[in-house]
């Protein structure tokens, strides 16, 4: 049974004015276990300004000023992605309460945390190490971000024609993709964007990277599966001289000339799992 105190790192979507009440719950619930509190300065000013909601914070962060027992990340999978990004290589296991859409990631529901706290006070949970993607244009880091724990895709923009993207793995040529895009996705990432585009299912915790192309202009071109120490490098032309860049969702645009390098980050994003948690989709489950 842990008796310290623990200290919690919490995120948020600021986007949804209607889940106050789930909010206050959490609060509440680690209020009466007189947890210490780091809100993130973004998060915590819509809850004290917009929503009217009284956060006893310990401390008021921005970036990557903070540090915690856990990171609570109250949204949906994108939250938790983001929360994903903040948190970073500092192996702070991250618990993901779904008040949005989508919560493959984020599975834990407002009426379950107080039965998820619990448990997380009697070591009653595991931790799953989730791969990242590390992120470098011409062997540099990407301005906006440059570490994807679900998917990294290279994308035409807006309504350019299709693009040709030359890929190679360690350095030896793989195959050139004309397609709209290729993404290129983590274990985690395989139920994303990927799955969409005709994607294989793969369980966390396999050792690979997945490869699948945006609309190909091909019969022949099928989802590709690597091993995650290999290298991913990605050379692109475009008619509009340009292409894009999402990290996890967020783009970022590149000149044509821009070489992409993907391999997997030295770090993994630790994710706190109730102990009887199942791996699941509609055609798959796995026990964990």
């Amino acid at each position: 049974m842990t008796q310290r105190k623990l200290k919690f790192a919490l995120f948020g979507n600021i986007y949804q004015t209607k889940k106050s009440a789930a909010i206050q719950k959490v609060l509440s619930c680690l209020s009466e276990r007189e947890a210490e509190l780091f809100v993130d300065r973004e998060f915590y000013d819509f809850l004290m300004n917009d929503q009217m909601i009284n956060v006893p914070a310990a401390k008021v962060f921005t970036e990557s000023d903070f540090e915690a027992d856990f990171a609570i990340s109250m949204g949906g999978d994108g939250t938790f992605l983001k929360t994903a990004n903040r948190v970073g290589g500092r192996q702070i296991p991250i618990i993901g309460v779904n008040m949005g859409r989508l919560g493959f990631l984020a599975d834990i529901a407002p009426s379950d945390i107080e039965s998820c706290l619990n448990a997380l006070y009697a070591d009653d949970f595991v931790v799953e190490s989730r791969a990242v993607i590390q992120v470098e244009a011409d062997g540099e880091p990407l301005r906006s971000m440059n570490c994807a724990l679900n998917d990294v895709a290279v994308l035409k923009r807006d309504t350019a024609s299709m693009i040709s993207i030359r890929a190679s793995i360690d350095g030896h040529h793989l195959t050139t993709y004309q397609a709209d895009g290729l993404i290129v996705s983590t274990p985690t990432g395989s139920t994303a964007y990927s799955l969409s585009n005709g994607g294989p299912i793969i369980v966390p915790g396999t050792g690979v990277l997945l490869m699948t192309a945006v609309a190909p202009h091909s019969l022949n071109i099928r989802p590709i599966v690597i091993p995650d120490k290999a290298v991913v490098t990605l050379d692109v032309e475009s008619r509009s001289h340009s292409f894009l860049v999402a990290i996890d969702g967020r783009s970022e645009k590149c000149c044509e000339e821009t070489r992409i390098t993907l391999r997997r980050a030295p770090y993994n994003i630790n994710v706190v799992k109730r102990s009887n948690n199942q791996y699941c989709t509609s055609r798959l489950c796995v026990r964990k």
